[in-house]
């Protein structure tokens, strides 16, 4: 591996000359598979057809609970991320970054429109759970491509923007086919007439996400080009490539060991991040009295915040660098948590709650870039999938810590201080990783011409 700070300076990247397309077709094109990919995890990993797997497929006097046999699904799809990521990424690098994501995408749809097959019978549990578990598995492979190409789409001192809108129309979409998903065909009486049989709502819209996706992620598969695959010489067998990421690791920490902190740093805060959503709706009911009619409006609500969140975060990661933006975040994540702790009703909830979706956006997408500068050349595919194996390290972390203060008290709401503690423990640890690290050539080059100026 050969380490790198910053790109070095000198001629643009080969997307912007012999391609195609032009540059600003291939990054809105990059950011549409963002927009379209994000409905496959809100309404089929999170809203949707995972509750439906829960309520009205699983048996509801069988020998497992719903929500335990989607637990055992979930976790099994989950270690076999952790542990292939890394090597999927390495092949990609090797084989095509575009090759590769088109490959996995085609999966997930493949995976997502089979769903429309699951009936509300017990008979279709183990159907649904193995669907639903090669979706997550093929949409975790298919970022690791996906986030290695922000680099072919970006120059280093707009990453931030592109990334940061990626997110926010990721955000965006999945809200707009939330909505209509609910209202169009799910709720009774609904715009199209949808009867409530059979589970007919729930299997259409698996239908209509899987051509939500195919539509958005044909964009990125036809406009950016594949960028030159890494020599490896032999095409590597599952051992070898094992062997060539254990050799790559070791290499990357002699050589870029401020890459390897990140990695750990982003995992620890990257978990207090994904637990602000996956409490926040216990929280809202539990804690603060809210209605449960008024979740799937917070949920939107959340959304929308994230989103300006996210595109904010990125205009100012073009200025003041990647860890700067990640930092400040979680020092607002965690003053809207403390605040949660000492505040009660519900109009107060919705104030510090947004509060906290607001600083999710902009850590999350800074994290993306931040880890995007550090990749060293040709191996960014390989080093998200580090990436991805990080945050599935650790995803115990939050889960276990909150459980653990909500039971010792007696309360929910104390749940919150593991969420701070999480938060401020990653921080901690990104301060080890320089800032300069997270910044880009352009960003340097501002500061170093007002050093000089003063």
């Amino acid at each position: 591996m050969t380490s790198t700070n910053t790109e070095p300076k000198g001629p643009p990247r080969p997307h912007h000359h012999g391609a195609r397309f032009g540059r600003r077709t291939q990054m809105w094109s990059w950011v549409a598979y963002d927009w379209g990919s994000s409905a496959f995890h809100a309404l089929i990993v999170t809203f949707v057809f995972s509750t439906y797997l829960t309520g009205a497929v699983a048996p509801q006097d069988g020998p497992i609970s719903g929500a335990t046999a989607l637990s055992i699904s979930t976790a099994v799809a989950g270690l076999v991320i952790a542990l292939t990521a890394p090597v999927m990424g390495q092949k990609s690098d090797a084989g095509g970054r575009r090759r590769s994501l088109a490959g996995w995408t085609a999966v997930v749809i493949a995976a997502t429109a089979a769903m429309y097959a699951v009936r509300p019978e017990p008979s279709y549990l183990v159907l649904g759970l193995v669907l639903l578990g090669i979706g997550t598995i093929a949409a975790e492979f298919s970022n690791v491509s996906y986030y290695a190409m922000l680099k072919q789409v970006s120059d280093e001192d707009d990453m931030g923007r592109v990334s940061g809108l990626g997110w926010a129309m990721g955000y965006t979409g999945s809200i707009l086919l939330l909505l209509l998903a609910y209202f169009g065909i799910i709720a009774q009486p609904n715009w199209f007439g949808v009867p409530d049989t059979d589970g007919l709502g729930v299997r259409i819209v698996c239908l209509v996400v899987a051509a939500w996706y195919l539509v958005f992620a044909l964009p990125v598969l036809l406009t950016v080009p594949e960028p030159p695959a890494r020599d490896r010489g032999e095409r590597l067998g599952l051992a070898a490539s094992y062997r060539r990421l254990f050799r790559d690791v070791v290499d990357l920490w002699r050589e870029n060991p401020d890459a390897v902190r990140f990695l750990v740093a982003s995992a620890v805060y990257r978990d207090g991040l994904a637990a602000v959503f996956t409490f926040g709706a216990v929280l809202a009911i539990s804690v603060y009295g809210m209605p449960a009619s008024q979740v799937l409006i917070f949920g939107v609500a959340a959304n929308v915040v994230a989103a300006v969140g996210a595109g904010l975060g990125g205009l100012l990661e073009d200025r003041f660098g990647a860890r700067r933006v990640i930092l400040g975040s979680i020092i607002g994540l965690v003053a809207c948590a403390v605040a949660l702790l000492g505040v009660h009703g519900l109009d107060l909830f919705w104030v510090f709650g947004l509060g906290l979706c607001l600083f999710v956006g902009p850590a999350q997408s800074s994290s993306r870039s931040m880890m995007a500068r550090m990749a060293p050349p040709q191996q960014e595919g390989q080093i998200f999938g580090l990436y991805t194996t990080s945050g599935r390290a650790v995803s115990f972390l939050s889960p276990v810590l909150f459980g653990l203060f909500a039971g010792l008290t007696g309360q929910d709401r104390w749940g919150i201080v593991a969420i701070i503690l999480v938060l401020v423990a990653g921080a901690g640890l990104l301060l080890r990783v320089p800032a300069a690290k997270g910044r880009s050539d352009a960003s340097l080059a501002r500061t170093a011409t007002l050093d000089d100026d003063r």
